[in-house]
């Protein structure tokens, strides 16, 4: 489904990544960790058209996406969506608001122009995705009112919504309590079991990692030091990651 090639990113004279090599499949949910300024965020920046690498080649579904046009780029786009601040979320309006919109990304260029209006099906689908995340209750509060965790919840229904097959994450608990952080994780596991959307997903939490993805890749020093299916590491693997 995606394939990074010998990325590489620097920051003036600041390398950043050093030729990152990554191959993520349909239906995985693989959890990239490492301590801070390892190049975790810039990796998945790069993977998704927000940072423009230095060399190397990012492939999604066989379209090499740093060789093509803007168009090409914007077609592709489609198929993922990047969960990140929750200021992505118009808090005056509700959760259901917010998430039937994020279905206007699959209009068609022309249709989002004359600014068309989901369907009846459309709002049926995005209640569909808030009970998926366990906040049908919520569905007509406010996104101002929600809580941290919640919001982060509606952001994965908005993704889902969007008809992303791939929701990249870059660390979606930090700053939650540990109740909410599990709710998000447990949403996005409940996501891959059923193999119908892959998750890339940056975390600091390392234990996170090994309780609910199913791959863990370790960053240190712009570089892939670890891949491996997610268990408990042992303390020579957490070493590699220092």
């Amino acid at each position: 489904m995606l394939i990074v090639n010998n990325l590489v990113k620097s920051y003036g004279d600041t390398p950043v990544l050093k030729g990152v090599d990554l191959e993520v499949n349909r239906g995985d949910f693989v959890a990239i960790i490492g301590g801070s300024g390892s190049g975790k965020s810039t990796l998945l920046r790069c993977m998704v058209g927000k940072e423009r690498p230095d060399g190397g080649d990012v492939v999604m579904n066989g379209v090499n996406l740093t060789q093509s046009n803007w168009w090409t780029r914007w077609e592709a786009s489609k198929d993922w969506s990047v969960i990140g601040s929750t200021d992505q979320l118009n808090g005056r309006r509700t959760a259901f608001r917010n998430v039937v919109t994020g279905r206007f990304r699959q209009f068609s260029f022309w249709r989002q122009l004359i600014g068309g209006k989901p369907s009846e099906e459309e709002h049926v689908r995005a209640m569909d995705y808030l009970e998926q995340v366990g906040l049908l209750d919520k569905a007509l509060q406010k996104v101002e009112k929600l809580s941290g965790g919640e919001k982060q919840r509606v952001l994965i229904a908005r993704a889902l919504s969007q008809g992303a097959k791939l929701i990249v994450a870059d660390d979606p608990v930090v700053g939650l309590d540990p109740i909410n952080a599990e709710k998000i994780m447990e949403s996005f596991k409940e996501l891959y079991r059923r193999e119908t959307v892959t998750v890339v997903c940056a975390l600091q939490n390392i234990e996170m990692a090994e309780k609910y993805a199913s791959r863990i890749v370790g960053i240190a020093d712009g570089r892939v030091a670890l891949d491996i299916r997610a268990r408990r590491l042992t303390a020579a693997e957490r070493n590699k990651l220092l």
